[in-house]
């Protein structure tokens, strides 16, 4: 299966607890000021990729304790998505999603997602809420959502 992405970390300390995969997922509608990763907003960006290429490159690493889904917006590519986190959780590994999306407002299409989800962190961001103080977040207004 294809995924757009704009960029991997295969070993992130920033992007959840522990030592994760990031995958920085390609397409972002929102666009909010001051956003981290405004090169991860064009639809047609960044580079398709085949989700067996980035789970194997998963498999190569023992030390990792998770994956975080992030970009961008993870929600555009639900399908992809879903075969990562579902690989991930096969493979003993805890699943980070990042999502501009407030939580209840998720939409009904990635309920399958959601299974296989540990940790939400939601909302957009909101520039003039920034906080350097917080942990695995950009602005108050975003939550995390342990499941």
């Amino acid at each position: 299966m294809k995924i757009r992405v704009a960029g991997i970390v295969p070993e992130s300390y920033v992007d959840g607890e522990g030592i994760r995969f990031a995958i920085f997922m390609q397409g972002c509608l929102r666009n909010c000021p001051g956003c981290h990763n405004p090169e991860t907003h064009a639809l047609d960006g960044g580079k398709n990729l085949d989700t067996a290429e980035i789970i194997a490159a998963i498999k190569k690493n023992p030390l990792l304790t998770g994956i975080t889904l992030t970009g961008g917006e993870p929600l555009l590519q639900i399908e992809p998505a879903l075969e990562l986190a579902k690989t991930a959780k096969n493979l003993g590994l805890d699943v980070w999603l990042y999502t501009g999306y407030k939580f209840e407002e998720i939409p009904a299409a990635a309920a399958e997602l959601l299974k296989f989800v540990d940790v939400i962190v939601d909302g957009e961001y909101i520039e003039e809420l920034r906080d350097l103080e917080l942990e695995f977040r950009g602005s108050k207004n975003q939550r995390i959502i342990r499941r």
